[in-house]
């Protein structure tokens, strides 16, 4: 088989690339949605609308929750915690006490030092879709956005274009369900 010079390759190699159909490019491939960093969703099954930060530099997604109990519950851990936000649509605080079974429980650690944090399946809308994933729990009260939606539920949700806001509208009916 001849070898070919540098110079050859160099000028064979972009012609063959052209040459490729667009489909076979990942990138343009992908009919997945696009978001913007901060959309707005609701946190189901009280529909409360909130704003969403969808953060490519988290791996689990975090909830806010106040009032964080934990509990015994046919020889599992669960946890009993209060959401209290503000509706974007109503401007009214919305209160829930919760319970939810702990999935697992997180470490983070930050500036203030290490924190441990149980994470509980929960679900959500963003765009058209419900998506029920596991969420950390944390009092969020003095971060700009309730609710992170880390790169575990990202992989099922779409494509994150940061240069982009509010892109969609919550509207999700009970049929459009996915399980990340």
């Amino acid at each position: 088989m001849p070898r070919l010079s540098n110079a050859c390759k160099r000028s064979i190699i972009p012609l063959l690339l052209a040459a490729l159909p667009i489909a076979a490019s990942p990138v343009l491939a992908d009919s997945r949605p696009t978001f913007g960093w901060v959309e707005e969703g609701l946190i189901l099954p009280e529909n409360t609308r909130v704003k969403f930060k969808l953060d490519t530099g988290a791996l689990t997604s975090s909830m806010h929750a106040e009032n964080i109990d934990s509990f015994k519950k046919d020889s599992d851990d669960w946890v009993r915690f209060t959401v209290e936000l503000q509706d974007m649509d109503s401007e009214k605080q919305v209160k829930t006490r919760l319970e939810r079974k702990v999935v697992r429980k997180i470490k983070v650690r930050g500036a203030g030092g290490a924190d441990s944090r149980p994470v509980v399946m929960m679900k959500v809308c963003l765009g058209d879709r419900v998506y029920e994933d596991q969420f950390s729990l944390n009092d969020r009260d003095k971060m700009n956005y309730p609710v992170l939606i880390g790169r575990r539920m990202l992989e099922d949700v779409g494509l994150v274009d940061s240069s982009k806001t509010f892109t969609t509208e919550p509207n999700c009916k009970t049929g459009n369900s996915k399980k990340s």
